[in-house]
């Protein structure tokens, strides 16, 4: 018997042959023809890394931007609406999302969330908290050269 050298993930499951790690896919803004690409970027306040998020991608071709806060204090609290509204959500620390996913089990079906590590230690726009989120959206975002 001649086995093909690209099988089916079924042939090479039952060949024991393992599956490749999986990629992170990233977003590529849609043409503005379309509708552009709505991200949502949440923090604890919405005053540091969430709102530096939003005013970094304010303006790049193919994205809307908005930005939040989990705690009631907030400069804008994250409402179900919002996160309905996103097409992918970006939590600053895993403490926001495990506090989305309990306040909003629902409207979080199905949506696209990303915890990308960043702790609570910078300041508003500050270069080091830009360059951080540089790094990490690129990781899942195609963001144009010069970004």
């Amino acid at each position: 018997m001649t086995i093909a050298a690209a099988g089916t993930v079924r042939d090479n499951m039952r060949l024991g042959k393992r599956r490749a790690p999986k990629k992170t896919r990233r977003i590529k803004p849609r043409p503005m023809a379309d509708y552009p690409t709505k991200l949502l970027f949440i923090c604890s306040r919405n005053k540091i890394r969430s709102l530096t998020a939003e005013k970094l991608l304010a303006g790049v071709p193919g994205y809307r931007v908005a930005s939040a806060g989990t705690q009631p204090g907030a400069r804008v609290v994250v409402t179900a609406g919002l996160l309905r509204w996103a097409d992918l959500i970006f939590c600053m620390e895993k403490a926001h999302l495990q506090k989305l996913r309990e306040r909003f089990p629902d409207d979080l079906a199905g949506q696209r969330l990303v915890t990308l590590h960043i702790p609570d230690e910078f300041q508003f726009m500050a270069e080091d908290l830009i360059e951080e989120l540089r790094a990490k959206l690129a990781e899942h975002l195609e963001l144009p050269g010069g970004f």
